[in-house]
């Protein structure tokens, strides 16, 4: 299993606000982070996936099931201008231009019809996000992509969720693949002992 980006919450958001990271790159990693979503999931959305009002993202998931990932206030203020008015194709584009044919030219579908640029590759994105945070990594390594989405679920264990709270979020199938997320330690078994304690709510009333 991948580790988390170590480190607290604000270690990630001095990354996501750095102005010297691209837009796009600030955006991808917003948007893995506060979905919780596959990097696959993420990287392959084109714009008609998007619905901007509710802050939400059609999916497919590793089942093929069609689903709803879901995004906070600072993405919804970025996406935007990722966007820059288009309404259609992939939402993250490559640098470059898509080759026009060849083995290596992508399908229709992978490519922005205005600007004919191709859709951000997985090992590319991979590379400029362990680049980026190889300053911030204790091991000096740079971290994956996928270790957002488990940084996003720590996360929201630390804060209280449940288990089954981070299994809507994270949509995996197994309710047990959650279970290291919410071993938080003596603390957390004490208080919820301590919460439904009878003579507690005696003592209440």
């Amino acid at each position: 299993m991948s580790r988390p980006c170590n480190g607290p919450r604000t270690r990630l958001d001095a990354l996501f606000t750095d102005p010297e990271h691209a837009l796009r790159e600030r955006v991808l990693w917003r948007l893995l982070y506060d979905t919780a979503a596959r990097a696959e999931e993420i990287l392959t959305l084109n714009v008609e996936d998007l619905d901007l009002e509710f802050r939400r993202a059609r999916v497919v998931s590793e089942g093929g099931a069609i689903e709803y990932v879901h995004w906070a206030t600072p993405t919804a203020r970025l996406l935007p201008r990722l966007l820059g008015g288009r309404t259609t194709g992939p939402v993250f584009l490559a640098d470059r231009r898509a080759p026009a044919s060849g083995r290596r030219a992508p399908a229709a579908d992978d490519i922005d019809p205005v600007t004919k640029r191709g859709r951000l590759s997985y090992p590319r994105a991979e590379y400029l996000f362990k680049t980026a945070s190889a300053t911030l990594d204790p091991h000096r390594q740079g971290w994956t992509l996928h270790q957002l989405r488990h940084s996003a679920l720590q996360h929201l264990a630390q804060a209280g969720r449940t288990a089954p709270e981070l299994q809507a979020k994270s949509r995996h199938q197994h309710l047990a693949s959650l279970g290291h997320y919410v071993r938080l330690g003596e603390e957390i078994s004490a208080r919820i002992t301590a919460e439904a304690d009878p003579a507690r709510h005696r003592r209440i009333r």
